[in-house]
């Protein structure tokens, strides 16, 4: 009995679209990586330099006094958006699994390369389009899992997008600050959250969180109308996330763990003392002007760079598959960067302006010293080999 012969497909039957090879989405990876990094760490570079310039460092890195001129100008908008914007994009961009995802942090990265090549007019609206697709991308994430730690990313999206907007359309980066440390802000605390979703809650935490969390936005939206008050409700709100991150982050608990644990924990607390110094320094401004620069980068580094080194041993194994070997190596950058702070608040409060540029450049060995941490220990995993380094490697998944 001959064999039946197979149907043939309908006419209108879709057909399969065939999928890039295991190899080709590898080398694709390994190109994309090729070319982000050294981007995006010669943006972070610029930045870098940029507020050395500003607080009286001079470091004849940058070739030509437009480019030096550019950097300083806008070192905000290159820390912002060109650096922390494209990371955490790309980190969002991972967690999404959609192609289109990636344009926001393409975006953000174009936006700094074409700021520093002097097309501020293009550079800013690119911008803007950048924190529009990343706002699209929450707004996909929150639908995929309604929670608050979504919905808090959601709100930082937004502030972000308020920011390079009002710098797009003319208002200057006097209003756009707010908005853009209020992106990094809920980002960080939304991502607690997230890393800290299992664990029980009490009962006020939440109701105190969203409270604060409005606070800030009022504050951040108020200095175009009542710059005073507004100074006050948003630096009182950092003040109070400082406490809240204090009083109800697990952090508290694991402080007391050893290994990556604790060193997390220190980096935690650390930030969120940071955090609230910030905040009051922020909320002092109107009265005391020598105030800000501390509330900036206290803000800007004791707060987020401190929670960057935090999460690095976490978020850099599930997002860039790189694994570190931890060790007591990486408390140096850690103690760096307070030493630094600390010279640096005390230079601005006090208007001494050669402690203030000892601090600054001390907290630009701390980034440098931190990323050579981070190079050494992924040499060093590769040097102890997979099943040893399985034992002591960091975890895929945040620790308790």
């Amino acid at each position: 009995m001959p064999a039946p012969t197979p149907a043939a497909p309908a006419p209108d039957a879709p057909r399969l679209r065939s999928r890039p090879s295991a190899r080709t989405q590898t080398l694709w990876r390994a190109l994309l990586r090729a070319t982000l990094l050294p981007l995006v760490a010669s943006v972070l570079l610029v930045a870098v330099t940029g507020g050395l310039l500003r607080a009286g460092v001079h470091w004849p890195v940058l070739p030509g006094p437009t480019l030096a001129g550019t950097a300083a100008s806008w070192h905000a908008a290159l820390m912002v958006s060109g650096f922390l914007g494209t990371v955490i994009g790309i980190e969002r961009a991972v967690a999404l699994k959609q192609r289109w995802a990636f344009a926001a942090p393409l975006a953000s990265l174009g936006a700094a390369l074409l700021m520093l090549a002097g097309r501020h007019d293009l550079a800013v609206w690119l911008a803007l389009a950048a924190a529009l697709v990343f706002i699209g991308v929450n707004v996909v994430l929150v639908r995929r899992q309604p929670a608050p730690h979504t919905r808090g990313l959601l709100f930082g999206a937004l502030a972000w997008g308020i920011g390079n907007a009002l710098l797009a359309l003319g208002f200057g980066s006097a209003l756009s600050t707010p908005w853009w440390f209020a992106f990094l802000v809920l980002t960080i605390v939304a991502e607690r959250l997230e890393m800290t979703r299992l664990m029980r809650q009490q009962p006020l935490a939440q109701p105190l969180l969203q409270a604060l969390v409005g606070w800030l936005l009022v504050g951040a939206a108020l200095p175009a109308l009542q710059p005073e008050l507004g100074a006050a409700l948003y630096g009182l709100a950092l003040a109070g996330l400082g406490a809240w991150g204090c009083t109800y982050d697990i952090a508290r608990r694991t402080v007391r763990a050893q290994g990556l644990s604790r060193y997390m924990a220190l980096c935690l607390l650390g930030g969120y003392g940071w955090l609230a110094v910030a905040g009051l320094a922020w909320a002092a401004t109107p009265l005391w002007p020598a105030a800000r620069d501390t509330a900036l980068h206290a803000l800007g580094l004791g707060f987020v760079i401190s929670m960057v080194m935090a999460h690095a041993p976490v978020i850099l194994p599930a997002v860039a598959r790189i694994k570190l070997l931890f060790g007591p190596w990486f408390y140096f950058p850690l103690g760096l960067l307070q030493a630094g702070l600390l010279l640096r608040c005390a230079g601005g409060l006090l208007q001494q302006p050669d402690l203030r540029a000892t601090g600054a450049a001390l907290n630009a060995l701390t980034l440098a010293a931190f990323a050579l941490t981070v190079i050494g220990s992924a040499i060093a995993w590769q040097w102890q080999g997979r099943p040893r380094a399985d034992r002591h490697a960091t975890p895929r998944t945040p620790p308790p």
